[in-house]
């Protein structure tokens, strides 16, 4: 029987961690596109009712 590798528990922690801190990064960055896709929609909803209240007090 072939003798599997070890690996030191720091080494097995250090690939846990910086999985960890990738996927936390990922989805910091998923929540920040989200974020970023309600200002924009945001901004359009406030431009189209500005534009409706101008037209309302020109009549």
């Amino acid at each position: 029987m072939a003798e599997t590798p070890k690996l030191s528990v720091e080494k097995v922690l250090g690939k846990l961690r910086s999985n960890d801190q990738k996927s936390r990064d990922e989805r910091r960055s998923e929540e920040m596109d989200a974020l970023d896709e309600d200002i924009k929609r945001m901004r359009a909803q406030r431009q189209r009712l500005e534009r409706h209240q101008r037209r309302g007090k020109d009549d």
